[in-house]
């Protein structure tokens, strides 16, 4: 993996806790959400207006990832609502990394080093680590692990397709501008059948929610999309999974939560994937 792509998917990660946390800091999670869905279509719009567009062959890929994207956004709330952000975030992201790797390697047929696979692992376990710490009242949280790893399945199929999808396109910007603004017209469809209110909020009080989420949001995955063209798509989505120490340092300054053992050995197991990734190849 080049220095650049490496650089880009680290801001990715940042961007990406960043919006998490707005989403599981607000009031209402469920308009934070929405206001964050729906703040990537102005952005997508306007990609889809300078890039070209997407071959055909990429079409299909498209729709599939678009009912990952909407899987993986509903469950996704209903975790937070169980969970603290420092447990469901961390586990949801881990199970994604060593889904990932095993579909591309047994399936794909993309090489990985030893190293690479190694770093992979380390990251992808270390996240899971987290399913075992306790949440803020110092309870177990197995409902919340539960979603998390439902969660996690759905990330893991939303990178593999729109990897693949990507590097079909031929205008890996393009595909997502599609692919965004797909998401958001049918996650604004379907609050507004089964929440009008949510809606309207999400366009009113969530305002800054959908200016700056959304826009954080819509930056951290087209890269994250970008990348899958130029390196494995494992070794991509193992990255990206270091928001967790974003994410925990958010969670823990910003919301509160217990900073304890586990947590410190997931973070340190994440950057130390992170590193052995970085000195692979």
């Amino acid at each position: 993996m080049s220095m650049p792509v490496f650089l880009a998917v680290l801001l990715a990660a940042l961007l990406h806790a960043s919006w998490n946390a707005l989403v599981k800091g607000g009031a209402d999670k469920r308009v934070n959400m929405t206001a964050v869905v729906i703040g990537h279509a102005p952005l997508a719009l306007l990609v889809i207006w300078l890039a070209p567009l997407p071959d055909p062959a990429s079409w299909p890929y498209l729709g599939a990832g678009m009912i990952c994207h909407f899987g993986y956004q509903i469950f996704l709330l209903s975790a937070y609502d169980k969970g603290d952000l420092s447990q469901v975030y961390p586990i949801a992201r881990g199970t994604a990394p060593l889904i990932v790797a095993a579909v591309t390697l047994l399936v794909l047929g993309e090489e990985l080093t030893r190293l690479e696979l190694l770093a992979v692992a380390v990251i992808g376990l270390g996240l899971i680590s987290m399913a075992l710490v306790r949440q803020s009242d110092g309870s177990r949280n197995l409902p919340a692990a539960q979603l998390a790893v439902i969660t996690g399945c759905f990330i893991a199929g939303y990178s593999l397709i729109d990897g693949l999808g990507a590097r079909a396109s031929g205008s890996p910007w393009g595909f997502f501008g599609w692919l965004a603004l797909l998401n958001a017209l049918v996650f604004a469809l379907y609050m507004g059948l089964r929440a009008p209110g949510t809606l309207r909020a999400a366009f009113t009080r969530a305002r800054p929610v959908m200016i700056f989420g959304g826009a954080a949001s819509y930056g951290a995955y087209a890269m994250v999309v970008w990348a899958f063209t130029l390196a494995p798509i494992a070794l991509v989505t193992a990255l990206r999974e270091t928001s967790i120490v974003f994410a925990l340092l958010i969670g823990v300054c910003f919301f509160g939560e217990r900073m304890n053992l586990a947590k410190l050995i997931a973070t340190f197991a994440t950057l130390a994937g992170a590193a052995l990734l970085r000195m692979a190849r």
